[in-house]
C-alpha cells in the first residue's frame, strides 16, 4: 500500500482517497484500485521484475500500435509498482456469463467473440513483426523447451496427482517427443500471446480490450486461436468453434498469406498442447497454491479433450501411449467430479 500511495503521489501530486484490493486469478501480482475523486486507476505490485518489465514495455510497444491495451501512467520497476489504465470489471468471461444465464449464447455474444479473433493478428502480425523479442521474460520462442515444460507440467501436475491408473513414464516421454516434432515444423515466427482467453480480455464501452500477454514470445499463429476457442470454462459449442477458425482464417489473409490447410492441419495438435497445459495450471493452482476454484474447470477441460478424441485427430497417431491416457481420464468418474465438491 506504501508503495502505491508513493508512486500515486508522484504522478498525481497528492495522495489516493483509498485503495482496493481487487481478485488476481491465478496471477501472483497483487492487483489494486485506486481512487482519487472520480478518477479511479489500477496498480500492480509484481515480485518478479522481468515479469513487470515484460509487461510494461509491450504494453507501450502494443500502444504504438494503436492496439487496445491499458496505458501505462507511471512504472517504478525497482520497487515492482506500476499505475495503469482502469478497463472496468468486466472480462469477456464474467461479461458473457451475465447474459448466458438468462439468455444463452446469444447474437450478442458472438458479434463480441468474432471482434475478438478478428482482432488477433494485430498482436500476432501487425506488432508481433516489430517487437524486440529479448523482452521476453520466460522463453524468446515457444519452441522445444516451453512445448516440453508444458507438457511435463501436465504430467507433474495433474496426471501424476489426480490419475490413478499406472503410467509408462518412459513411453509417454516418447510421446513427448513426437507431439513436439510434430508441432516444430510448423512457422513460429508470430507474436504468440500464450493466454489469450476470456478472462484477459476486458469489455469497456462495449468493445474489447487486452490485458496479460507478459508471457508473450515468438510462436505459431495456431496456439492464440486454441487459447481462445477452447478456453474451458468459456465452454463454446464446437461448431461456433469452427466458425470462428473460418473467420480466423479469412481474417490473417489480411496481415499475412496463409495457407489454410497447412494452419488446419497443426491447429488440433496446438488444441491438446493447449488443453494439456490447462490441465497442468489447474492442478498446479489448486493443489500447490491452494486456489481450489481452479479445480471446476477441470470437467471442461475434460469436455474439450472428449471433443478431440471424437474428431479423432491425425496427431493421435503418432502418440498411442497418451490417446489411451486420454481414454480413460474422459470417463474417470474421480476427475469429472473434481471441484464439484465441498470446498
Amino acid at each position: 500500500m506504501e508503495r502505491l500511495s508513493k508512486i500515486f503521489k508522484q504522478k498525481y501530486g497528492e495522495a489516493p482517497d483509498s485503495i482496493d484490493v481487487m481478485r488476481s486469478d491465478g496471477s501472483d501480482r497483487k492487483i489494486y484500485r485506486v481512487f482519487s475523486g472520480q478518477q479511479t486507476v489500477i496498480g500492480i505490485i509484481g515480485d518478479d521484475p522481468d515479469e513487470n518489465f515484460a509487461f510494461v514495455e509491450f504494453s507501450k510497444i502494443f500502444r504504438k500500435f494503436g492496439l487496445r491495451v491499458p496505458e501505462i501512467y507511471i512504472a517504478n520497476l525497482a520497487e515492482g509498482v506500476y499505475l495503469e489504465e482502469d478497463l472496468g470489471d468486466d472480462t469477456l468471461f464474467e461479461w458473457m456469463t451475465k447474459i448466458r444465464e438468462s439468455h444463452g449464447l446469444t447474437e450478442e455474444i458472438k458479434k463480441m467473440y468474432l471482434s475478438v479473433i478478428k482482432y488477433l493478428p494485430n498482436f500476432q502480425i501487425k506488432a508481433g513483426a516489430k517487437i524486440n523479442y529479448s523482452l521476453c521474460y520466460q522463453h524468446v520462442i515457444f519452441g522445444k523447451h516451453s512445448m516440453n515444460w508444458d507438457l511435463n507440467y501436465f504430467k507433474n501436475r495433474f496426471l501424476d496427482v489426480f490419475y490413478k491408473n499406472p503410467v509408462n513414464d518412459d513411453a509417454i516421454e516418447e510421446d513427448f517427443r513426437s507431439l513436439i516434432e510434430f508441432l516444430l515444423q510448423e512457422d513460429r515466427n508470430y507474436f504468440l500471446y500464450r493466454d489469450f482467453q476470456s478472462r484477459n480480455v476486458m469489455i469497456k464501452n462495449n468493445l474489447p480490450y487486452f490485458i496479460d500477454y507478459q508471457s508473450g514470445r515468438k510462436g505459431a499463429l495456431q496456439y492464440d486461436v486454441a487459447s481462445l476457442l477452447f478456453d474451458s470454462k468459456a465452454n463454446l459449442p464446437q461448431d461456433f468453434r469452427e466458425e470462428m477458425v473460418d473467420v480466423y482464417l479469412q481474417e490473417v489473409q489480411k496481415f499475412a498469406k496463409v495457407n489454410q490447410n497447412r494452419f488446419m492441419k497443426y491447429f488440433y495438435g496446438f488444441v491438446l498442447m493447449r488443453i494439456m497445459q490447462a490441465f497442468g495450471a489447474y492442478g498446479y493452482l489448486s493443489h500447490v497454491k491452494k486456489k481450489k476454484h481452479f479445480l471446476k474447470s477441470v470437467p471442461f477441460a475434460v469436455n474439450n479433450l472428449k471433443i478431440l478424441l471424437d474428431k479423432n485427430i491425425d496427431v493421435f497417431n503418432s502418440i498411442p501411449t497418451l490417446r489411451k491416457i486420454f481414454d480413460k481420464l474422459v470417463c474417470d468418474k474421480n476427475i469429472l467430479t473434481l471441484g464439484t465438491e465441498d470446498e
